[in-house]
């Protein structure tokens, strides 16, 4: 007998396309090729992507995270100088969301702009984020399809916190779509994924310090629909960084102190697949706040950052073996000192 053809498949669905003769998987919204590619082919190993960096520049830069040594410059350059933006990727793109491009207090953007990884091209019009997503320090993570964007705050002069959710196919333009919610509203945060699940680690729920919260929560990236809850950092810390391979996630660094901005140097992680609290992975070469991070299959490279004391910013680059627990080790440097708050993504993250 045959069956009748769904009206509309699920999200995570999969086909033969005859006419392409491509494997496609349904993302929710419409069917994509599943590529079988790796960053070794694309540019000769895992590589990182840093966009912008306070105070506000526009400089694109490379780092190999196979290898050890400094940032280089890309040749190419971001729409316009800013800070603050979070980032997604597939193996041929990387999408910096959003940021600040101060002196202005509220010179805030929802522009997204994108860049083929394996040129040195400067970044291309992507579309915008969903209005009312906030202005800066919201988390992203992303799968080899669809990027998701969550939190952030409305905007510095009204620090009230967000818990929208929205999400991109990142192999096509366009503005950002209702994804669903956090578990609760929050920024100074970040995210991390393998290729099913988006986790998200820690933040604020207020503009004061107290508000830092330990919580974790995770999405189903191929699917729509509100965050569930995960379990809990070893320690509420606010304005991280995280990155993943596609088994653990590391939470690295911050504001850890309930009473005043103090940064520590603790890294913890988790295990993607599974729900439960974080563990102690080992410490960083420095305590430091405001920091990016990404990653390989292997290891994930926490990026830049600064602290409340002069001088505030940093060109440090930690490295640390995802398999493995232990102390992070001294990568190299950006081309920037000033680089608190750059975006950052790679070609080889956990959601690939």
């Amino acid at each position: 007998m045959e069956y009748p053809s769904l009206d509309k498949p699920k999200a995570g669905a999969t086909r033969f396309n005859t006419d392409s003769s491509q494997l496609e998987i349904y993302d929710g919204n419409q069917w994509t090729g599943i590529l079988s590619t790796s960053p070794d082919h694309q540019t000769g190993g895992t590589r990182g992507v840093i966009f912008g960096g306070y105070a506000a520049n526009d400089q694109i830069g490379w780092i190999n995270i196979a290898t050890t040594g400094n940032e280089v410059d890309s040749g190419g350059n971001t729409l316009n100088a800013r800070y603050g933006h979070e980032c997604v990727a597939d193996r041929t793109r990387g999408v910096a969301c959003g940021g600040r491009n101060d002196p202005s207090p509220g010179a805030d953007t929802d522009v997204m702009e994108y860049v083929t990884i394996s040129v040195g091209n400067n970044s291309i019009d992507f579309g915008n984020l969903m209005s009312g997503q906030g202005w800066g320090q919201r988390a992203a993570c992303s799968d080899s399809t669809r990027g998701i964007i969550g939190g952030g705050y409305q905007n510095p002069q009204s620090p009230t916190t967000k818990n929208i959710i929205s999400y991109i196919t990142i192999q096509s333009t366009g503005n950002a779509i209702d994804f669903g919610d956090l578990t609760q509203a929050k920024a100074a945060f970040v995210a991390a994924s393998s290729p099913t699940r988006g986790v998200w680690m820690g933040g604020r729920t207020g503009p004061a310090v107290g508000d830092k919260v330990a919580t974790i929560e995770y999405s189903t990236i191929a699917t729509l629909g509100n965050n569930a809850d995960f379990g809990d950092l070893t320690a509420a810390t606010s304005h991280n960084g995280g990155c993943s391979n596609a088994v653990r996630a590391l939470n690295g660094m911050g504001y850890i102190s309930p009473s005043a901005n103090t940064s520590t140097n603790t890294v913890n992680y988790i295990t993607i697949a599974t729900l439960g609290n974080a563990v102690d992975f080992g410490d960083a070469t420095r305590a430091h706040s405001n920091l990016k991070a990404c990653s390989s299959s292997i290891r994930g490279v926490f990026v830049g950052g600064g602290t409340p004391s002069s001088p505030h910013n940093t060109n440090i680059m930690d490295y640390g073996q995802f398999a493995s627990t232990g102390n992070l080790i001294d990568f190299g440097d950006l081309l920037d000192a000033n680089n608190e708050a750059a975006g950052c993504t790679s070609n080889g993250h956990g959601g690939l």
